[in-house]
C-alpha cells in the first residue's frame, strides 16, 4: 500500500458514518483528539525504536502514518500539499535547510 492509496481509503472512510467508521469517529471529535492520537503513537513508535521493538515499531509506525493523515484530513491539509513541501526541500541539503531558518 501506497501513502496515497491510504489516504484514499481514509477518504472514503471520513464520509461514512461515525458509528461505522472509526476514521469517520476520530474526525467528528475534532482536531484535538486527531492530534492527540498522533502524538501517542509517535511516543509509542519512538519507545519501540529505542528498545529495538522491530514488530513493534512497524506496527507503531502504520498506526502512526494513519493517525497523521487522519489529522492532516482533520485540518484540512492535504496529502499533495505535504509532499510538495517535501519535494521543495529536495533542492538542498537538510543541513543547509536549517541553517538559512531564522534564528529565535
Amino acid at each position: 500500500m501506497t501513502l496515497e492509496e491510504l489516504n484514499q481509503r481514509i477518504a472514503a472512510r471520513a464520509s461514512a458514518s461515525p458509528e461505522e467508521s472509526y476514521t469517520a469517529k476520530l474526525i467528528s471529535r475534532g482536531i484535538q483528539k486527531c492530534a492527540q492520537k498522533v502524538g501517542e503513537e509517535g511516543v509509542e513508535a519512538a519507545i519501540a525504536a529505542v528498545t529495538g521493538d522491530h514488530k513493534g515499531l512497524v506496527g507503531e509506525a502504520s498506526d502512526l502514518l494513519y493517525h497523521l493523515l487522519v489529522l492532516l484530513r482533520a485540518a484540512g491539509v492535504s496529502l499533495d500539499e505535504v509532499m510538495a513541501e517535501l519535494d521543495g526541500r529536495t533542492a538542498q541539503s537538510g543541513l543547509a535547510e536549517k541553517a538559512a531558518r531564522p534564528k529565535e
